[in-house]
């Protein structure tokens, strides 16, 4: 089950340094000019997530092998993108395919790197951003909803269903609000999904702040989390050029590095946490002599699909599934001290599975 969060926002804002230093990697080619960007950057990182050391440890697990996420580093859009401005649509369409959106707004000021808009004004950017993909919206859907007019003249319930969606966000979108605002009934989630809005992904401002500000944030940072607050979105505070030096160092010398920085954590490992959260996701292990490893469900999800997860025939013949608490295994130092301390159970189709939970699925091949 992959997940991808795509990182947007104006030109020199400091998106591909920020990539960089997620993936450890040059790939995306940091420059202090629009659109340095030609193609998406992909990467995938690892979720931060001390307990599969733990649960290895106690295993004796050869191979540790965390969640991921994926990351995709999209090219700077620009005031009039969804009219072709810049690099225009062809990058609209690569936000399409993620499921959520990170947007790096610029919280610092540099006189040697430009802005395309002349100020530093990270709220405006955002607003700027996010008209750009509503006006996007608005003319897939007009598109869209033209496209439809055939089939609905003949009765036909699937068209007439995405046509009732569509006008829904129309609406919302001509009010100027994103599609995100829509409140969508549990019959409707998937039909709604398949929609593929751009402003119907939830979103992560990331703001990007000097190095003196890493920790704490500054005026700028604060402006955007009173924003966010108010559209109840996330907000993560970082500096992409103290992550890109921690990027380079091993965990030693990284380690070192942040408490003279005065940082409890690496940002990245609190932006990569955030997407997690955003996206609703949860983590389940398996554990054993061969390996331990993490694997991504959503919350909510019950045993069988989150068995489907590891492959598609667990979940088709899944039978049940042994089941203990992260903090169980810890306390019985494994699965033998568990069961003796009666916190082992087997649970059946119904089972919602929570996070941390460590599982053993029985099924018919």
């Amino acid at each position: 089950m992959g997940f991808k969060m795509g990182i947007v926002g104006l030109p020199n804002v400091g998106k591909s340094t920020l990539f960089n230093a997620l993936t450890k990697t040059a790939a995306a080619q940091a420059a202090n000019f629009p659109f340095c960007t030609i193609e998406p950057n992909v990467g995938e990182v690892a979720v931060p997530d001390a307990r599969i050391d733990t649960l290895a440890s106690i295993a004796g697990s050869k191979q540790i092998i965390p969640a991921r996420m994926t990351f995709v580093d999209i090219a700077g859009l620009v005031r009039g993108a969804s009219k072709g401005e810049g690099l225009g649509n062809q990058f609209l369409a690569n936000i399409r395919e993620c499921d959520a959106i990170a947007h790096v707004l610029r919280c610092f000021e540099d006189g040697d790197i430009t802005h395309v808009e002349g100020r530093i004004d990270p709220v405006a950017d955002a607003e700027t951003i996010e008209t750009e993909l509503m006006l996007a919206d608005l003319e897939s859907i007009e598109r869209r909803r033209a496209n439809l007019a055939r089939k609905l003249k003949g009765n036909d319930k699937e068209a007439a269903d995405q046509d009732r969606l569509l006008a829904l966000a129309q609406k919302t979108l001509e009010d100027g609000k994103p599609a995100r605002t829509v409140e969508v009934s549990e019959d409707d989630q998937k039909a709604w999904k398949m929609l593929q809005l751009l402003t119907s992904k939830p979103v992560l401002y990331v703001c990007n702040v000097e190095e003196s500000a890493a920790s704490e944030g500054n005026s700028q940072s604060a402006r955007v989390a009173e924003m966010a607050a108010q559209q109840g979105a996330g907000t993560v505070v970082i500096s992409a050029r103290i992550e890109e030096e921690i990027s380079q160092l091993d965990a030693e010398e990284a380690a070192m590095f942040l408490d003279e920085m005065g940082l409890e954590e690496a940002g990245l490992d609190r932006l990569i946490r955030a997407g997690y959260a955003l996206l609703g996701l949860q983590t389940y292990f398996t554990v054993g002599p061969k390996e331990a490893r993490a694997w991504t469900i959503r919350k909510g999800m019950l045993a069988p699909q989150a068995a489907g997860v590891i492959h598609g025939d667990f979940e088709k013949g899944f039978i049940r599934a042994e089941t203990i608490a992260y903090d169980d295994y810890v306390a019985g130092k494994g699965e033998s001290g568990a069961k003796e301390a009666g916190k082992f159970r087997v649970e059946g189709k119904t089972y919602e599975v929570k996070d941390g939970d460590v599982l053993h699925f029985l099924f018919n091949a």
